[in-house]
């Protein structure tokens, strides 16, 4: 790998940084603190519809922040041997359809605050997307 492809590619190589330490600390969190994740949301989620699917879904987040936290490390690492962004590329797509999962659950529960805030991560995801779907 020759220093004009990293620093070309540092747009992305940075925002994959930043996705990894986001997802991995959400990810880890919600595993090492399940109790408290899951007691937290099914009161957040109390008198929504999904209600009965709270554990099913905090499994199904986690899983896709701790995916897209390491796939995203992993795709740094991959890029500086061999050149390809396509492992960053695909934890941008996991790493969107994890944050648009929690955007659902938040203007469910009409927690229009908690959805704005996700607005910023989910434009991230697009913007990576976009610099390694060469």
């Amino acid at each position: 790998m020759n220093t004009n492809e990293i620093l070309k590619n540092l747009p992305a190589l940075f925002c994959a940084l930043f996705v990894a330490i986001l997802f991995i600390q959400s990810g880890l969190d919600k595993v090492f603190d399940w109790k408290g994740n899951l007691e937290w949301l099914t009161g957040h989620f109390s008198k929504s519809l999904v209600a009965p699917f709270v554990t099913p879904m905090l499994a199904g987040v986690t899983v896709m922040e701790v995916a897209t936290g390491f796939l995203s490390a992993a795709g740094i690492v991959y890029f500086i041997a061999t050149g390809s962004l396509s492992l960053i590329f695909y934890a941008s797509i996991i790493g969107a359809a994890s944050i648009t999962a929690l955007f659902f659950g938040q203007r469910i529960a009409k927690d229009y605050a908690g959805a704005a805030v996700l607005v910023p991560y989910f434009i991230l995801m697009i913007v990576v997307m976009y610099l390694t779907g060469r």
